[in-house]
């Protein structure tokens, strides 16, 4: 049986390195792992997984 919440969005894929410069995170201004040409906002890591955990399924 799957754990996933329905409704649950696929993980974004994370673009090939193209070795900086780095968009900087919304949320804090941290450099993420996406070049500055990706559109859209960007999360770092750590904000990343905050944002996964508020909006996960409680269960």
């Amino acid at each position: 049986m799957d754990d996933a919440c329905p409704g649950t969005p696929a993980p974004v894929p994370v673009p090939e390195d193209t070795g900086g410069p780095y968009a900087a995170c919304v949320l804090c201004g941290e450099p993420t792992e996406y070049p500055e040409s990706v559109k859209g906002a960007t999360l770092c890591p750590v904000c990343a997984w905050q944002e996964a955990a508020r909006t996960a399924c409680s269960g």
